[in-house]
């Protein structure tokens, strides 16, 4: 056979461990043939794609980003999209089925696109983990290990100076990499999407941190909105696609906490660098074991579905599944993290 892989969405540390489990399994157990679309769904629909040889895929397993590219092209609302244009764009490169790798949006995407009868299969990717049918996705060990690593030494300079400090995570709809990361830390508060607290909580978690000489770490996901509040603060314009770019909660509750408590208080938002850099060992296990998977379910023409993880066994899961709705973070989860906050 000859597969086209892509890359679609937000970049994130596994994606090229996925290209290179895909590639060399089935080179070496099928004889297969792969090319790499550019820029995610636009490459697909352009025809615009690179060979991909083993030699191509040789120690990618560690490398982060990814050597395709990625876009947040939709295969529907490009000019040239649709299922009629993108099966002519198939046959006439001689392409028999494409492994999608991506989060919500691309793997809605793939669905779609199955139910039409175009041969796709999906690869779940986020940092987020917000997607459902997968225990875990790629990408997202590597984000707390990240954010972990900086939340360590806000606390060291935090208690040099007796400050308070906010650190600010992704997290539009959900708190898992605020979560775990803050966990990790020993944060003193978690501020998630998925639960409202009021921003007088917030404080005095901080003042009983501080009242024992300590320097009080509050984790707070971008998506987080204080009760009493209407909406995330996005006041930094909108993405391509029209969502509202999310920043400024961090800054914000910075500011509500030394005006209220007169605690020093210091803000650092992490922004991308969560997504940048090598992944970790658990993750590129994961992608090379998603990889190996998706080329299987392409073999299985399993079209519509997905690699994903269940306890420590790779499954197939149908999108449909996948796509119900996203992944939150429970509310009993949320309850263990806060036994601790300010204490």
């Amino acid at each position: 056979m000859r597969i086209g892989l892509l890359t679609s969405g937000g970049d994130c540390p596994g994606l090229n461990a996925v290209i290179r489990s895909a590639v060399l399994h089935g080179i070496k157990s099928f004889s297969d043939e792969f090319v790499g679309f550019r820029g995610g769904w636009r490459g697909l629909i352009e025809g615009d794609y690179i060979e991909l040889s083993r030699q191509d895929v040789r120690g990618l397993a560690r490398v982060g980003g990814t050597i395709l590219g990625t876009s947040r092209t939709h295969p529907y609302n490009h000019p040239g999209g649709g299922p009629e244009k993108i099966a002519a764009q198939l046959k006439r490169h001689g392409i028999d089925a494409v492994i999608a790798i991506g989060g919500e949006g691309t793997l809605a995407g793939a669905r779609r696109l199955a139910e039409d009868g175009i041969p796709v299969v999906g690869v779940p990717k986020t940092i987020d983990n917000d997607l459902r049918g997968t225990d875990y996705t790629f990408g997202f060990d590597t984000a707390i290990s990240i954010a972990t690593d900086a939340m360590d030494r806000l606390r060291t300079t935090g208690e040099s100076h007796h400050r308070a400090m906010v650190a600010e995570v992704m997290g539009r709809h959900v708190g898992w990499i605020a979560l775990h990361s803050g966990m990790a830390a020993g944060a003193h508060a978690i501020l998630i999407p998925e639960q409202r607290i009021t921003i007088d909580q917030v404080c005095e978690w901080a003042e009983q941190v501080h009242s024992r000489g300590r320097s009080p770490l509050i984790v707070v996901a971008e998506g987080f909105i204080p009760e009493g509040y209407d909406a995330a603060m996005a006041g930094k314009g909108q993405e391509d696609d029209g969502r509202p770019r999310l920043g400024g909660i961090g800054e914000w509750v910075t500011h509500q906490i030394e005006a209220r408590t007169g605690i020093e208080t210091r803000n650092t938002t992490l922004g991308h660098i969560q997504r940048g850099g090598n992944p970790t060992g658990y993750d590129r296990v994961l992608a090379t074991r998603f990889g190996i998977k998706a080329l299987d379910l392409v073999h299985e023409e399993a079209w519509g579905h997905m690699a994903a993880l269940l306890g420590t066994e790779i499954a197939t899961v149908n999108l449909a599944e996948a796509l119900d709705g996203l992944k939150s973070v429970p509310p009993e989860r949320y309850a263990e993290a806060q036994i601790l906050f300010g204490r």
